[in-house]
């Protein structure tokens, strides 16, 4: 929890139409940021709803990833940019893990580290 002591701290997640409460789960983390005396300088939170294509087997699909590269969709991948850049943060923490190319990706567009909640034992 060192590691957030002073750090301005965006959290994240995506969440699948099925869990009952994602902005909690969201508060929970911010209030693990708190208590590692880190500020919560802003939250974002992406749903992946189910999908509306005739096609059938969407709703398989929900736990997965909205992009293999950031995990957001495009637009909530900006909006997580701007976030950053708006409010000064220094580290983006994603409820869900991440991988190392997804990282690096939410690296180079937030222009801020970025780190899941697993890899800081929160979660």
């Amino acid at each position: 929890m060192k590691r957030l002591a002073g750090r301005q701290v965006v959290v994240a997640g995506l969440f699948s139409a099925k869990a009952p409460d994602p902005a909690a789960q969201l508060e929970h983390l911010a209030g693990r940021v708190r208590a590692g005396q880190g500020t919560v300088v802003g939250q974002v939170l992406q749903r992946r709803g189910v999908s509306r294509s005739r096609r059938p087997g969407g709703a398989q699909h929900l736990e997965h990833p909205l992009s293999e590269k950031t995990l957001l969709g495009a637009g909530k991948a900006e909006e997580l940019a701007a976030l950053c850049r708006t409010t000064g943060a220094d580290l983006v923490l994603f409820w869900n893990p991440l991988t190392a190319p997804q990282r690096e990706t939410l690296e180079a567009l937030t222009g801020v580290e970025v780190r899941d909640a697993a890899s800081l034992g929160l979660d």
